[in-house]
């Protein structure tokens, strides 16, 4: 029996589950084949190389673009929304919805994203350095490409869907920031089923990585699959990441009248602000945010199984959240820590919701996927409970609490039920 929680109290038209997982990650395009990527330790770090830049690592999807979309349709969009449009679609499926008659202006589409735009704009820049910057030769499709509403809106023109689409501009914190958005709508009954979660393009950017190089925040080895070391004392930076992961979000009334599986509940969530640094995480705040995320979900800390880590590998990010953590879980025995991004790398907008989709499984098959690459753990991010290197089964999962949080202070929580 699952302990109880403040959702289970509410009528059925107002309790918000997962009944579809679509996603594309450097190491699996489905949910089964990431999972089992993580638990077998299998990294989707590479060596990559991009204009400018140069030689450096990142983890690259390989998803099939003309699955869902015709060679056109790639051509004139973005990497974001090809992205978007896939995993879209792949939670659809999943979910088992007939979605053939679905009212498409009772859906919603909600996009967590880090940024979007700059890797046309780069592109486009480009190009035209070939022809002497003249602007004629400016391609006529830069503004549907670079608004802010793209990738959401591509994904509506794929899906025929006629009813809210929008991005949710959140820095790494987005993907969590989707799904309480999709969840906020569906309560509010803006929309019957929400297509929410986050999406990231950002390894097509050469900026992001001349960027973090320049803060002496990109990660380098000698072995790429090892480069993604939050938590180990030695490591040096963030691997950058592409990938996108959506979920179906539906009531649990009109889940349940249509039979669907679901794979989880929606139980608390919380969104607030460091207001401290441009980039520099505050422990104290995000031990606020963990907090009036139980507070709202009505449990108490040591009734959360697992708690999905945001650690991105940097020196001052990884120790200032276990810091946060330890606040918060101190003295909580049975709670398990994990990191997805030792993996794949950072997600960046879709990083959370990616986190979030490798920790779900854990509801029935109760085995806490390990982080990877920790050789020696640096002292200051020693958390009790603390998964590395081996997965860990336990008895039980109850509930999962993905934390995440990103640049300008943003930080975002939720909590997810077994249903």
């Amino acid at each position: 029996m699952i302990a109880p929680n403040r959702a289970s109290q509410l009528p059925d038209d107002q309790r918000i589950v997962i009944t579809g997982i679509g996603l594309t990650a450097p190491n699996g395009n489905d949910w089964t084949s990431f999972r089992q990527s993580l638990l077998e330790k299998r990294s989707g770090v590479q060596p990559y190389e991009i204009r400018y830049f140069g030689e450096t690592l990142a983890g690259i999807c390989d998803f099939d673009t003309k699955r869902y979309q015709s060679k056109k349709d790639v051509r004139r969009g973005t990497r974001a929304g090809s992205v978007g449009v896939y995993v879209a679609n792949e939670a659809i499926a999943h979910s088992g919805l007939d979605w053939e008659n679905v009212d498409k202006s009772r859906v919603g589409i909600y996009v967590g994203v880090t940024e979007h735009g700059n890797v046309e704009t780069e592109n486009e820049i480009y190009v035209i350095k070939g022809f002497d910057y003249d602007t004629s030769c400016w391609s006529h499709h830069h503004n549907p490409r670079t608004v802010a509403n793209n990738p959401a809106g591509e994904i509506s023109l794929n899906l025929g869907v006629t009813g809210p689409h929008y991005t949710i501009g959140a820095a790494c914190a987005a993907g969590n920031a989707g799904l309480i958005q999709g969840a906020q709508m569906l309560r509010l009954n803006e929309c019957d089923i929400a297509i929410a979660g986050g999406t990231s393009e950002s390894i097509h950017t050469f900026g992001i990585f001349a960027s973090f190089n320049s803060q002496n925040a990109l990660a380098t080895h000698e072995d790429p699959t090892k480069a993604s070391r939050p938590f180990d004392v030695d490591r040096n930076g963030i691997v950058v990441a592409e990938g996108g992961c959506l979920y179906t979000l539906e009531r649990l009334s009109d889940a349940k009248a249509r039979g669907a599986e679901i794979y989880g509940e929606l139980v608390g969530y919380a969104i607030n602000t460091d207001a401290t640094d441009f980039v520099l995480p505050n422990p104290e705040r995000q031990a606020q945010c963990v907090e009036m995320a139980l507070k709202r979900a009505g449990l108490d800390a040591e009734q959360i199984d697992i708690v999905s880590t945001h650690a991105t590998g940097t020196s001052s990010g990884d120790a200032q959240e276990c810091k946060a953590l330890r606040s918060v879980f101190g003295n909580c025995s049975t709670v398990r820590f994990n990191n997805t991004k030792s993996y794949i790398g950072h997600a960046m907008g879709a990083a959370g919701a990616l986190e979030l989709a490798g920790n779900l499984s854990s509801f029935r098959d109760r085995v806490v996927h390990p982080t990877i690459n920790v050789d020696k753990l640096d002292p200051d991010c020693d958390l009790n409970g603390l998964v590395i290197n081996e997965p860990q089964e336990v008895a039980q999962v109850d509930y999962v609490l993905n934390n995440s949080f990103g640049m300008l202070g943003i930080n975002s929580v939720v909590i997810i039920g077994r249903v």
